[in-house]
């Protein structure tokens, strides 16, 4: 008798596509980075705009692992596009925290999946650490980004300000779950998700 919590094929190819999707969507509100002022707002932005894919991922997941590897390969895409490595590492603690989540919740729960974006989005926040921890050398590596950019984002991004877009990643993330839910409420009904 085959395991049913086993991962299979299909259960891969479900969490490549939706990755793809994922990241894309993501990707394209991060243009908005290149305007030094928007880079803290990512953390509300890049939540809302995934919130709807993600959502329709948690209808194909009914197995322990799946959002693991979804966060793990969205980390991995964040760090070879040069976000640096607090990505890669924060996708381990995000997705296993997310799949143990959803889990309690018996891949049936609509508060389990907006807590599972919630902590999903806190990737995002990860994506500035750079900026926080060490910006000079966040800077060598973006020198055609120019001086005006250099010191308009240094002013915008104060210290202080690093734990209110932890908060606002997981916040955003939540509601962007939410928006996700309302939009696909059919979907959410077909798979079971009460």
């Amino acid at each position: 008798m085959k395991n049913s919590n086993k991962l299979e094929g299909k259960d891969l190819v479900n969490i490549g596509i939706y990755c793809a999707i994922f990241f894309i969507i993501v990707m394209v509100v991060s243009f908005l980075g290149f305007i030094p002022v928007m880079i803290p707002l990512l953390t509300v932005f890049c939540p809302l705009a995934g919130g709807i894919p993600f959502m329709l991922f948690l209808t194909k997941v009914k197995k322990f692992g799946m959002i693991f590897i979804f966060s793990v390969i969205i980390g991995t895409l964040l760090m070879v596009t040069g976000m640096g490595i607090y990505p890669f590492i924060a996708s381990f603690i995000t997705g296993i925290t997310a799949d143990l989540i959803y889990r309690a919740g018996k891949y049936s729960s609509k508060k389990a999946s907006v807590l599972c974006y919630g902590v999903i989005c806190i990737t995002e926040w990860a994506n500035e650490l750079p900026i926080f921890i060490n910006i000079d050398k966040y800077f060598s590596t973006r020198t055609s980004f120019g001086e005006e950019y250099v010191q308009t984002l240094t002013a915008c991004m104060p210290q202080w300000l690093n734990p209110i877009l932890l908060v606002a990643s997981f916040v955003f993330g939540c509601l962007g779950a939410l928006i996700g839910i309302a939009v696909l409420k059919k979907h959410f009904s077909k798979a079971g998700i009460i």
